[in-house]
């Protein structure tokens, strides 16, 4: 048992460095699964991610490492933690950078031991002061998953079942996060309502909302609406968003495939991105948004906040939901539309298009609005019936305006789940009957997990015409953004802003990098 002293022991520990924000790790694809055995930092020097092939159960297992407690100084935690509660401003804890609430929370516990009279080693103190920083400033047993760059999903089905997460190498993993207590799991629940500014209870069970940092959560409250008690499912907001040579890596898709798209978006083209749930459209919009040119004025309208701009000239726009007892106040995707476009921008980015929004986005379209969107859909042909039929209806002539369709799939390479670009497709034209004219200039294919392209591009061959340039011109620009592209994956450049420096000097000094890069 820990004795107690009359000392000024305690006050005077030097405070215990936490780094929330570790070096994000280079993790590779192992095909082979019993292969598996890799480690990596969460919140330095104390929690880590360690994801292994379970012999036993046959299937990768994500661990949540932690420091041990004992007994006593589970006890001692817990009676400083009973009191801070009755002392903490949680708005402030909420509201305050993490350095200064970390020097806040150092202070009250140091001061708090001294008061109790307790004798606390400094190897002790140092993991209790870890667990009151991760559960006032964080979400508690869930924090190190939600600081985990890679981890897309948190997935909680109810007590006495394991969290699952969605990783963006490894996929669906089974952690070691268990909650046993309906009550701590209620709690908890409750504590995601505050921190998105909603409500949940008995009366109103179900809650859909954002959290702070940007990331979805929707949980259920009562056993009445899931058996297995409260739940929730996180879907995380990516703070540094994934480069063009990240899906390189990651064998998304191929340079010569990005090195078209960037040519389409400098040329102010029309996209949309198609696939399934969780099929990476957002992550490829991201990507892409990279390669906007520098000086041009991009609007982004969501209804939750998913796109992550490298940039200063741009404006974010996110629906409201109505409020008070009248519901009133409201704005939509296409109010938030309708105002963009007076907004002067060059770019307009639609997170996902499924309403009659859809006709404000392709009106802006025909009026020489570049625009890059989402939408569920698993092929062009299902685009195209979406598009014409309610809710949103458009006119065969209104989907003329469309370029360029990019088709993003779920995939099982090699025995391990990926997501691929199926295919970017090139809308030649609608016809009064509502079928499109195509022509598909990249595919995968599954066979051979092989990326294949074809030179004749209706697109390029648009943009040559529209802006005078000749054929052998853009051909050699072309050329030009694969290897710039690959150069960079191959250097392993992943860094966000280092990767949108270059790309914004290539707009500017084009034969500076080519130079640096070895690139003729």
């Amino acid at each position: 048992m820990f004795t107690k002293k009359t000392t000024n022991q305690i006050k005077n520990y030097q405070r215990v460095p936490i780094n929330f924000y570790p070096k994000i790790p280079d993790l590779k694809k192992i095909s082979d699964k019993t292969k598996i055995n890799i480690r990596y930092p969460l919140i330095e020097p104390f929690a880590f991610a360690h994801i292994y092939w379970n012999p036993k159960v046959y299937e990768l297992n994500y661990e949540i490492e932690e420091p041990v407690m004992t007994i006593e100084e589970s006890e001692i935690k817990d009676k400083i933690v009973a009191v801070m509660k009755e002392i903490i401003d949680f708005e402030e804890v909420i509201e305050k950078n993490e350095e200064k609430l970390m020097e806040y929370i150092d202070e009250r516990f140091k001061f708090l031991a001294t008061e109790m009279g307790m004798d606390i080693p400094y190897d002790s103190y140092k993991k209790i002061y870890y667990y009151l920083c991760r559960d006032f400033i964080g979400f508690n047993e869930l924090d190190p998953l939600l600081r985990d760059f890679f981890v897309e999903d948190v997935e909680c089905n109810g007590i006495n079942t394991p969290v699952y997460v969605v990783h963006r190498i490894y996929r669906n993993l089974k952690t070691n996060l268990v909650y046993k207590n309906t009550d701590i799991l209620e709690a908890f629940v409750e504590k995601l309502a505050q921190r998105c500014g909603k409500y949940i209870s008995y009366s109103k069970p179900i809650l859909d909302g954002t959290l702070p940092d940007g990331s979805r959560v929707n949980a259920t409250y009562t056993k009445d609406i899931t058996s297995r008690g409260p739940t929730f499912t996180i879907r995380k907001f990516t703070k540094v968003p994934w480069t063009p040579p990240h899906l390189i890596l990651f064998e998304t898709l191929s340079p010569e495939a990005l090195a078209y798209l960037w040519l389409l978006i400098q040329y102010k083209m029309s996209l949309l991105i198609v696939g399934g749930t969780s099929s990476g459209k957002t992550t490829l919009l991201n990507a892409l948004a990279f390669f906007i040119p520098p000086e041009m004025r991009v609007v982004s309208i969501e209804d939750t906040r998913e796109v992550n701009l490298p940039r200063e000239n741009w404006l974010p726009s996110v629906t409201r939901s109505a409020t008070g007892l009248d519901k009133s106040g409201e704005i939509d995707l296409f109010e938030l539309l309708k105002t963009s476009f007076r907004q002067n921008p060059e770019y307009v980015i639609v997170g996902e298009v499924r309403g009659k929004e859809a006709y404000v986005l392709f009106q802006g379209m025909a009026s020489g609005h570049a625009s890059i969107s989402t939408m569920h859909a698993d092929s062009v042909e299902t685009v195209i019936k979406r598009l014409q039929t309610p809710p949103i209806e458009l006119s065969p002539t209104l989907l003329d305006v469309l370029d360029c369709v990019c088709v993003m799939t779920h995939a099982t390479v090699n025995k391990q789940e990926t997501r691929k670009l199926k295919e970017i497709v090139e809308i030649v034209n609608v016809d009064d009957e509502g079928i499109a004219n195509t022509n598909t200039p990249f595919m995968w294919n599954p066979a051979d997990n092989q990326f294949y392209f074809k030179t004749n591009s209706r697109i390029i061959d648009k943009i040559r015409q529209r802006y005078g340039l000749g054929q052998g011109e853009l051909e050699k620009e072309f050329r030009r953004r694969i290897q710039l592209i690959y150069q960079l994956y191959k250097r392993k450049i992943l860094d966000f802003r280092e990767v949108q420096n270059i790309i914004n000097e290539y707009y500017k000094k084009p034969d500076n990098v080519l130079k640096r890069f070895g690139i003729k």
